[in-house]
């Protein structure tokens, strides 16, 4: 069984819906959380293109990962969550921290209750995978042992940079900061967090998405129990690394 915790409203529909989808079709169980135990929603813009202009394309869902999302969303479990303060790391096999970048996930990258429940993930040495910025929820962890972040010994990859400026700048004159979650981009607070920057992995990023049976344009880093990716385009390959990992350790 696999927890995936979401905030109220914001998360990123592709890096969702695709793991919730691929990991489902193949058995696995899947527990949603949100901030309140109420049903979450993804960043509607990223569904209706809505503000993208020109970019809309480009920026948005495609149309497999919104008709995965509608998918999910119609799902019980996702209808149903559990709140954060019912987390019990014990029940689970693993844990999946989406990304999105709308201010809405502040509810669920600020969450002291969650940082608190994603600790005891890493301690149990569950199977934990995060993308984009899923990532950021993952650096702010502190494993109260020794007081640093989660990931501090780990090797990951998170949304970079270049990905994160690149698209704030496309936008900014008619979305303002809505690509500026915070004013440190993900990249650099990720770094932040590790014990060298050494161990950030950058991977050599595509404008193409991976898909179910092409993988060519993903990157994913794989250390011990913890997977991480960078964006949307990451999602499929990162669901069938997640899996494989998933099946190791049954």
């Amino acid at each position: 069984m696999i927890l995936i915790p979401l905030p109220h409203y914001g998360f990123d529909p592709t890096e969702s819906a695709v793991p919730w989808e691929y990991l489902t079709s193949r058995g696995v169980e899947i527990v949603f959380a949100t901030p309140n135990g109420k049903a979450a929603a993804a960043d509607e813009r990223l569904i209706t293109g809505r503000g993208f202009g020109v970019f809309k394309t480009f920026l948005m869902a495609n149309d497999t990962a919104i008709e995965a999302y509608q998918r999910m969303s119609a799902d019980t479990a996702f209808k149903h969550p559990i709140s954060y303060s019912e987390i019990k790391a014990s029940d689970y096999d693993g844990l999946i921290l989406p990304g999105g970048h709308d201010k809405g996930m502040k509810t669920y990258l600020e969450s002291t209750v969650l940082q608190a429940k994603v600790a005891k993930f890493f301690a149990e040495k569950k199977i934990i995978g995060a993308i984009c910025h899923g990532t950021v929820l993952a650096i702010r962890t502190i494993n109260p042992q020794n007081q640093r972040s989660v990931l501090y010994d780990y090797q990951t990859t998170s949304l970079l940079k270049m990905q994160e400026m690149s698209a704030y700048y496309l936008t900014v004159l008619w979305l303002s900061d809505y690509y500026r979650t915070y004013p440190i981009t993900v990249e650099d607070e990720v770094k932040s967090g590790l014990k060298s920057s050494k161990q950030f992995q950058s991977g050599v990023f595509s404008l193409r998405r991976d898909s179910l049976k092409n993988e060519s344009p993903a990157f994913v880093t794989e250390d011990r129990n913890y997977l991480s990716a960078r964006w949307p385009g990451d999602a499929y390959t990162f669901s069938k690394r997640f899996y494989h990992l998933l099946k190791k350790v049954k």
